[in-house]
């Protein structure tokens, strides 16, 4: 009886839904009411707009602010700039609508763009000016660095501050950086040129990115190809002692090295932190890069102060700092030491080796809490020492690049099981030995289960393989 009238609930729904969808092609998506070609969006509507609507921008409104006012007006101008076009705009009053709100994972003030019907990935629009950075915000987005290619002298012609990328190649990656930031910035005016008068004109070289404005052409222009980038959580509760820090420290290498300081809290600063491959987990540090040869710097020390960051500029400037490679040299006769030291070039090989269990530790070599697991991970490789299925390791996580998002904080115990899958299992136990011991044991008994099914799998594909390979053969032998 349940199930009929479980049955009779969901034809009936069915049947409403038809309904709803089979409705004459003229009233088929009636989406009123509209202001100024801008939908007044509910919970009753919001589906509706997402399926006819190829690009729908919608605007999270408080229209009692000063604010909300200012940002419902641009997106009146820029609907009417795009009536015809695939991009309809929206608004949504989040008190009144505050469950779809809820429902979207939006508050007060955020602009997003649902493209093709699909509500769960949405792309961040930053908040206007006006109906033309909405216009630019969306020209840009599908667009590329190519588009911004400007006359020299249209650049110098404009009042307005401009950002200038003086480019000899647009195919480069630090291109895209530029780009995105010229995306998240609709409000500023930027430009590509790769006229050679800008060398001769400006006294700089290529890959270099200058402020211009018309009325002061030499003041805003940064000729300056060393950078200093400072990441840093806004909100963490050294940010003022070591922003000081930096800031004071600037004043010392004016003209000699640019110093920027990126919060990593800032989700527009995403692009930026992967080309510089930084985890929000890792700051506070300092990179320092040359936009010539864009090698890449880090400053070895857990403490952030003046003195520490100027010695750090200074040994950079006089060519003595250590640039951050991908991967050190292999040492010499490491297989043979009972901790095994990793690098860049050797840490996918042994790690995920499907034959063996392997705990590495990911370390900084200037950090005390590092060093304070030294001692234990080698009495944990003494301990084992006689197994050989098992691998004691440790790498330095500053001097290699490590492609793995789930380490967490560093020092990071982390154990790779004896499985063909790549899979990484984070310690978060007590650091004493017998309790390591006991984790290892417990995952290694755990990945025999898992190999089982592994090497099952595996048979049945070899079989299959063979099998197809089989078919194969007796084809071409029936042709011939």
């Amino acid at each position: 009886m349940r199930t009929l009238l479980l049955l009779g609930v969901w034809a009936l729904c069915l049947c409403v839904f038809v309904a709803a969808d089979t409705q004459p092609k003229g009233q088929e998506y009636d989406l009123s009411p509209e202001k100024d070609e801008v939908l007044q969006l509910t919970k009753g509507n919001f589906k509706r707009a997402l399926r006819k609507y190829e690009q729908l921008l919608v605007y999270f409104s408080a229209p009692l602010t000063v604010e909300g006012h200012r940002v419902s007006e641009a997106f009146e101008g820029a609907a009417a700039e795009l009536q015809g076009s695939e991009v309809k705009l929206a608004v949504i009053d989040v008190k009144n609508e505050k469950n779809l709100a809820e429902e979207l994972n939006a508050t007060d003030h955020t602009i997003r763009l649902y493209i093709s019907g699909d509500k769960h990935n949405p792309v961040s629009c930053p908040v206007p000016q006006s109906a033309a950075s909405i216009l630019t915000w969306l020209k840009r987005r599908v667009g590329s660095a190519s588009d911004l290619i400007t006359d020299l002298s249209q650049i110098e012609a404009r009042e307005e501050l401009t950002v200038v990328g003086f480019f000899k190649e647009l195919n480069q990656e630090y291109i895209q950086v530029f780009y995105a930031a010229a995306t998240d910035l609709p409000d500023v005016h930027f430009a590509v040129t790769q006229n050679i008068e800008v060398i001769s004109k400006y006294g700089l070289t290529y890959d270099t990115i200058f402020l211009l404005k018309k009325s002061a052409p030499q003041i805003l222009t940064s000729p300056v190809l060393n950078h200093a980038l400072l990441f840093i959580k806004e909100s963490s509760a050294d940010f003022k002692e070591i922003h000081s820090a930096f800031h004071n420290t600037a004043e010392a290498f004016r003209l000699k090295i640019l110093f920027i300081w990126v919060n990593v809290e800032e989700p527009r600063n995403g692009r930026l932190m992967e080309y510089f491959r930084v985890r929000d987990f890792e700051a506070p540090l300092i990179r320092l890069v040359n936009l010539t040869d864009h090698i890449t710097y880090h400053l070895p020390s857990e403490t952030l102060d003046a003195e520490t960051i100027k010695t750090f500029c200074q040994s950079y400037l006089e060519g003595t700092a250590k640039p951050k490679m991908q991967s050190e040299e292999i040492p010499e006769g490491w297989e043979e030491q009972p901790v095994k030291e990793l690098v860049g070039m050797t840490l996918e090989e042994v790690a995920f080796n499907p034959n063996k269990t392997v705990f590495v530790l990911f370390y900084l070599p200037y950090s005390k809490a590092s060093h304070a697991v030294f001692p234990l991970w080698e009495e944990l490789a003494e301990a084992l020492k006689d197994r050989e299925d098992t691998v004691i390791a440790r790498i330095d996580a500053s001097a290699n690049v490590i492609n793995m998002s789930m380490l967490g904080s560093y020092p990071s115990l982390c154990l790779f099981p004896a499985l063909y899958a790549e899979r990484v299992v984070v310690y978060t136990g007590k650091r004493k030995l017998k309790d390591l011991i006991k984790f290892i044991d417990e995952e290694m008994e755990e990945a025999k289960k898992y190999r089982v099914l592994e090497d099952e799998d595996r048979r049945k594909y070899m079989k299959a393989l063979k099998a197809e390979e089989a078919k194969k053969v007796q084809k071409i032998k029936e042709e011939l």
